[in-house]
């Protein structure tokens, strides 16, 4: 029997490959991830707050909407009067992402709207939270309204020296006022700014601030409307907040207010509409419906 030839030299060289396979995971480094391959180091952005939204047609309660639909309550039809109440959801393919609700009642003085509308806004992808993107839908909103610039107020100033108070601005006009269709007709706010100058012995234009008694808030724009119910963004009102009031050649007015919680916007719109041209609904009273509405809104979001 003939014996197998034993050949040190190769199993020598076998061996050295092996160990040069096996060393390279022995001094502790790692192989750079390939292109386009995931890392478990990599940072994820974190989700919203909300992950699916209120029913919007149940959200507004029956006193709320007898406050804001004068004469709700006086509908002869009974069926009439409950389908009023429950509202019309707007059409929506995914109601855990846009949802909206309208509300529409006619009186003889005129016919009364209210909408609100939720949006959850949700990055898709991980280097912007939910929060981060609903940031920037709300500031394309706030750009779309166009807000004015912020009218300056007029404050009371106590000279230390005399004892003496005087009226002084907190900033120079430097932007544009309000729009003619986002402001009421100046003729009574203009005639009350007046008179009172007059009353007082203060001389000079209408514009000038005499009055000791004159505050920010009842300072009027140059269009004649107090400077509190100018088209505006809003305190304390969800995570940041805007109001926007205007006023259609057909008379209607529009309210709007817009306020953003975490990654869910909330959409506030009061319409009246008189049935006389020559009626001017009031935009305190609307302004003051539409924001209490958006607070019990924003208050049911944090419960």
């Amino acid at each position: 029997m003939q014996r197998k030839a034993y050949v040190p030299g190769v199993a020598v060289l076998l061996a050295a490959l092996l160990a040069a396979c096996t060393g390279s995971s022995d001094d502790g480094s790692t192989d750079d991830p390939r292109p386009g391959e995931a890392t478990t180091s990599a940072t994820v952005a974190q989700p919203g707050r909300y992950d699916t939204l209120p029913v919007p047609c149940a959200s507004v309660d029956q006193g709320t909407l007898d406050s804001l639909l004068p004469g709700i309550k006086q509908l002869p039809d009974p069926t009439q009067r409950e389908q009023a109440y429950e509202g019309e959801a707007t059409q929506t393919y995914d109601t855990d992402a846009k949802a909206g609700c309208r509300w529409k009642v006619e009186s003889t003085d005129a016919t009364h709207y209210v909408f609100v509308d939720f949006e959850r806004v949700v990055s898709w992808t991980n280097a912007v939270s939910d929060d981060s993107k609903a940031q920037e839908v709300y500031g394309g909103k706030v750009e779309a309204a166009d807000l004015p610039e912020p009218t300056p107020t007029v404050s009371e100033e106590v000279d230390e020296d005399t004892g003496t108070t005087g009226n002084a601005t907190d900033a120079p006009s430097t932007g544009p006022s309000a729009s003619a269709s986002r402001s009421t007709p100046p003729s009574s706010d203009s005639s009350n700014t007046s008179n009172t100058s007059n009353s007082s012995g203060s001389s000079g234009s209408s514009g000038s601030s005499d009055s000791s008694g004159a505050t920010g808030s009842s300072t009027p724009s140059a269009s004649g409307t107090p400077a509190s119910l100018q088209p505006r963004t809003l305190d304390g009102l969800g995570d940041e907040a805007f109001l926007d009031d205007a006023l259609g050649t057909s008379g209607q007015r529009t309210v709007t207010v817009v306020f953003r919680t975490s990654n869910v916007l909330v959409t506030v719109e009061y319409e009246e509409q008189p049935a006389t041209t020559t009626v001017v609904p009031d935009s305190e009273e609307m302004q003051d419906r539409a924001r209490n509405l958006a607070e019990r809104l924003a208050e049911a979001f944090d419960d």
